[in-house]
């Protein structure tokens, strides 16, 4: 058969292309010439062209036997490989990630883990919860959470309190994205392949080639946003090629203590397992035998209890790495091979909308360099990345005709000018419940001495009941208008593209029980100190409140043409502070009682085996387990100073289980709430056309990317593969 009638006949029987048939004959010419030429050595020379059957006129020579026999593989006709046999020689593609796709983390190796615990996930997994299932994975492997080896490595300093690499590099605005290429379905891995990288749309870099083995990934560095064009040749024939192109989303968290991860410290406290603190005694009788830290500190407040305290992303703010905001943020990285996130944090714990996005808090707990910046300054200085973001007099933009009388005046914010920020391709928002005194709610339901939280003033604010809250629900959809005209005026959020931001409702109240009824009376979970008990009724009342607070944030959601988070609220169902046991027939991570050293010995449990990120049925922070994870403490003469209290021992008892984060979620808690926002943050990244197909419809990787040791070999938070 001739040579075109033969390629018209693949062509036809096939629906294979002629260019593609081309590039598989010369493949088989390539492979074919490559496997057979020390055959050809062997069986006779080119000058050897004597007729068939006739006596050859060439002088045998004597070659020395090699020392090691060698494979000669057996001719292979054509007709035999047939069509499937090209087909399979076609399969040799090249498929790339970002190296570190979370950028936020400095060292890819911390990124790394996140990433391989996602891939060990079964689809089941990825599809109904894969960042709830990945902090259950990461928790079995870390008794004291995985977030204490990464928190020290990050873009992020207290200092100045902005973002910042420790290398100086542009965070927010990156020139370059790492990338990771292989060659998949090589047949020969041991060869040597010779990669080259070529910069797209002119980007100012040189062509880039190295040869490695065929089966080593290569490293590139891809210019963003232009990124590269990286072929493959073997033996001077291109065998795969293809574009990389990076997609770097912005995604910025705003908002209170459900926001920024409060209750679950980077870095948790440890405590002695024979040592024990003593705080006096009050009205209930005593205050000794209670669980303390490790260290060799001899009063509370010195260098050395200090030393130990417990340790957050921000301190001042109690902003942590279980932070659902950036729990979602970390998930859309690692989801998703091509993608890379920069990720900004400045959710504080106390904020409102009012003292915290619009005007200056200084957080929740003392440091010597607090928050200079509102939240919403914060982030316009941080669109602006390396330039400065002047401040901007505004001073009839947002009281909303005297509605907000603490706005009213003149209000001067940083302001990047749009030609210069970066745009915020999702902005994450837990803000309204302090607006409301969720706080106090709480404290309504569990405190049975109102009046002693009344004396606390500014640290922890006062009970509220229904008619206060009620009053203070009336002017939250106000406040989110002012919010509104911010998100848009200063962030420069498009009108026309609102559903950017993503408003999350508050989880249901932590009173109810696993049956979703209000716990019984009783001070199950909170005996670390004797004035705090549930009512039922006081629950029911404050529970009505918090749902109604939720209707007032979809509502406005809808208003403002935000998008609304709210599926997380039926997974919380059961999950509440009573949800476990006091009978020791469980888990230590159940067990709703503290420690105590009772006659010499531990009850129920000793504190050093306490797990505070252990997986367990409550999904909130009771104040016994606050006591036992942040165990808040301030110096004596802070409190002589401040609260103006000579007698302050039982104080620190009250501090240690609710500054440390009592009712508020737990780390499983934050990341069934990242579980709940995924599915609308893929909506209005696919929307705008920034959801790649590399994630899957669903969520899940690609088939080419694996978790390349498999489910056991996932490596420890800190190392690598």
């Amino acid at each position: 058969m001739a040579r075109a009638d033969l390629i018209s006949a693949l062509g036809r029987d096939t629906g294979i292309g002629h260019c593609m048939i081309f590039r598989l004959l010369a493949s088989i010419c390539f492979w074919c010439a490559a496997l057979c030429a020390p055959a050809l050595a062997q069986w006779g020379s080119p000058q050897d062209e004597r007729p068939w059957g006739a006596p050859s006129t060439v002088e045998p020579q004597h070659m020395p036997l090699p020392a090691t026999p060698q494979f000669v593989p057996p001719p292979v006709e054509p007709d035999a490989m047939g069509i499937d046999g090209l087909l399979a020689m076609s399969g040799v593609g090249i498929t790339w990630r970002v190296e570190n796709p979370f950028r936020f983390f400095v060292d890819p190796k911390d990124t790394e883990v996140h990433r391989a615990t996602y891939l060990a996930l079964t689809p089941e997994q990825r599809r109904a919860g894969p960042v709830l299932a990945s902090e259950r994975a990461l928790s079995r492997r870390h008794e004291s959470g995985w977030a204490e080896s990464m928190v020290r490595k990050v873009c992020w300093t207290s200092r100045k309190n902005r973002h910042i690499c420790p290398d100086g590099s542009d965070y927010i605005d990156p020139k370059s994205h790492n990338v990771e290429v292989r060659l998949q379905n090589m047949p020969e891995p041991a060869i040597d392949c010779r990669w080259i990288a070529s910069p797209l749309g002119g980007a100012d870099t040189a062509e880039v080639t190295v040869t490695k083995a065929c089966g080593e990934p290569v490293v590139f560095t891809a210019p963003y946003p232009a990124g590269l064009n990286v072929s493959v040749a073997v033996g001077g024939v291109e065998v795969a090629s293809t574009e990389v192109r990076v997609t770097d989303i912005f995604v910025v968290g705003l908002g209170d203590s459900f926001g920024s991860g409060e209750g679950n410290p980077d870095v948790p406290v440890r405590f002695s397992p024979e040592r024990t603190i003593a705080y006096g005694g009050d009205k209930a009788g005593d205050l000794g035998g209670y669980p303390a830290r490790v260290g060799a500190w001899k009063q509370v407040g010195d260098d050395v209890f200090v030393e130990n305290n417990a340790r957050w992303l921000d301190q001042a703010c109690h902003r942590s790495l279980y932070s659902y905001q950036l729990r979602t943020a970390l998930a859309l990285a690692v989801e998703d091979p091509h993608r890379a996130v920069t990720f900004a944090g400045f959710a504080c714990s106390g904020a409102e909308i009012v003292w915290g996005f619009f005007l200056r808090y200084k957080g929740n707990e003392w440091v010597p360099n607090p928050p200079d910046l509102s939240q919403v300054a914060a982030a316009a200085d941080a669109q602006c990345g390396k330039r400065d973001a002047p401040l901007v007099d505004m001073p009839e933009a947002y009281h909303i005709q005297g509605s907000i009388p603490e706005l009213q005046g003149g209000v001067v914010l940083h302001k990047c000018p749009i030609e210069k920020a970066r745009k915020i391709d999702l902005l994450l928002v837990s803000l309204g419940g302090n607006d409301v005194g969720f706080a106090r709610l709480v404290a309504n339901a569990v405190l049975s001495d109102s009046s002693l939280v009344r004396r606390l003033g500014g640290w922890f604010g006062q009970v509220h009941g229904n008619q206060e809250s009620a009053a203070l629900l009336e002017r939250l959809d106000t406040r989110y208008k002012a919010m509104n005209r911010a998100l848009h005026g200063i962030l420069h959020i498009p009108w026309n593209e609102a559903d950017r931001v993503i408003l999350t409702a508050y989880p249901p109240f932590s009173m109810l029980d696993d049956a979703g009824a209000v716990c019984s009376d009783g001070s199950a979970g909170m005996e670390v100190f004797s004035d705090f008990a549930i009512t039922q009724k006081a629950a029911l009342s404050s529970a009505w409140l918090a749902d109604k607070l939720d209707q007032i944030m979809a509502e406005s959601a809808r208003h403002h043409s935000w998008s609304f988070v709210f599926d997380h609220r039926k997974a919380f169902v059961g999950r509440g502070l009573c949800a476990g046991h006091t009978t020791g027939l469980g888990s230590i991570a159940d067990d709703l009682r503290l420690p105590r050293r009772q006659g010499g010995m531990w009850v129920p449990y000793n504190p050093a085996h306490f797990e505070p990120y252990a997986a367990r049925q409550r999904w909130f922070r009771t104040p016994n387990d606050a006591f036992m994870t942040g165990n808040f403490h301030v110096a004596g003469s802070v409190m002589q100073r401040v609260l103006k209290l000579q007698s302050f021992s039982w104080f620190q008892v009250l501090l240690a289980s609710t500054y440390s984060g009592a009712f508020h979620p737990t780390a499983e808690g934050h990341a069934a709430i990242a579980d709940a926002v995924m599915p609308r943050a893929r909506e209005v990244l696919a929307r705008y056309g920034q959801q790649s197909v590399a994630a899957g419809a669903d969520g899940s990787a690609p088939q080419a990317i694996r978790a390349p040791f498999g489910n056991d070999a996932l490596p420890a938070a800190g190392g690598g593969w």
